[in-house]
């Protein structure tokens, strides 16, 4: 459940079978907060409305049911003519609309028709609804990315703390001893990279909370993950730790040099 506030009226945002449904309980507040229901049963019974879902539902919903959508769309616009989302749903097996019980309950409806309700509401409150849903869409990729990348990396030092058990710590060693070679191995990768270990970084920044890899950017984060592929191959393949770290050193000031060269690459061509 996620939140957006348009025109200082908070509207729920939630999923169903992976897609984005709007709360327009929260839409109608924005037109009168009293009357919320009446004013979603006042859009069902327009005739244009019930176009509107029906074809919606006939591109989205195989399950759709055709001979009731007609029986609705004949009686749209009378006067006698009432609708509830409930028996919408009930009638037609809809799937554009849901009707939610609970503490965050109220009518939802898939993004496409919240925004044809929000425009019945106002054009206004449609056009800011739009553009704070793009904008949390473009958070949640942002996001998104981040935590790929970032697990990514971890993935990856679970393959390279393998390497080190395997390849460079001998049966005999103590959990403390061991230890300290996995944060030794740590720092090979660190002074490739960032040209200091954890501690002198820590030294350097008491202030901050994490560790210098908490504090890198993309760019840094997709290298790491590369130098730990190959540290843990270096490692099985034997070449010694100073060997190793002079090999990544070269091999990280390579890779950063391509993923900046390739970041202002794609700020520029944004800025013509």
């Amino acid at each position: 459940m996620a939140k957006i506030n348009v025109l200082n009226k908070d509207v729920s945002i939630t999923s169903f079978n992976d897609a984005d449904y709007i709360c327009i309980t929260d839409i109608a507040r924005f037109k009168n907060a009293d009357a919320t229901d009446d004013l979603i049963r006042n859009w069902l019974r327009n005739r244009n409305t019930i176009e509107f879902l029906g074809i919606w539902e006939q591109l989205n919903n195989p399950d759709f049911k055709p001979v009731e959508f007609d029986g609705f769309k004949k009686l749209a616009g009378l006067n006698s003519f009432t609708l509830t989302p409930k028996q919408w749903i009930e009638k037609t097996g809809a799937i554009g609309l849901v009707s939610k019980a609970g503490r965050y309950g109220g009518t939802y409806a898939h993004k496409d028709i919240a925004f044809e309700f929000a425009a019945w509401i106002s054009v206004e409150f449609k056009l800011y609804l739009i553009k704070e849903f793009q904008r949390l869409k473009e958070d949640e990729h942002r996001q998104l990315g981040w935590d790929i990348r970032r697990n990514l990396v971890k993935i990856n030092y679970r393959i390279h703390t393998d390497a080190i058990k395997e390849n460079l710590i001998p049966a005999e060693l103590t959990k403390q001893q061991a230890a300290t070679v996995y944060a030794t191995e740590a720092d090979v990768l660190n002074m490739a990279l960032f040209g200091q270990t954890a501690k002198s970084w820590r030294d350097a920044n008491p202030g901050n909370k994490g560790n210098i890899r908490d504090y890198a950017n993309v760019s840094q984060l997709v290298c790491l993950s590369n130098l730990e592929n190959l540290n843990a191959l270096f490692i099985n393949e034997g070449m010694p730790q100073e060997q190793r770290l002079i090999k990544l050193n070269r091999i990280a000031i390579q890779q950063m040099k391509l993923l900046t060269e390739n970041e202002v690459a794609k700020k520029l061509a944004g800025r013509e």
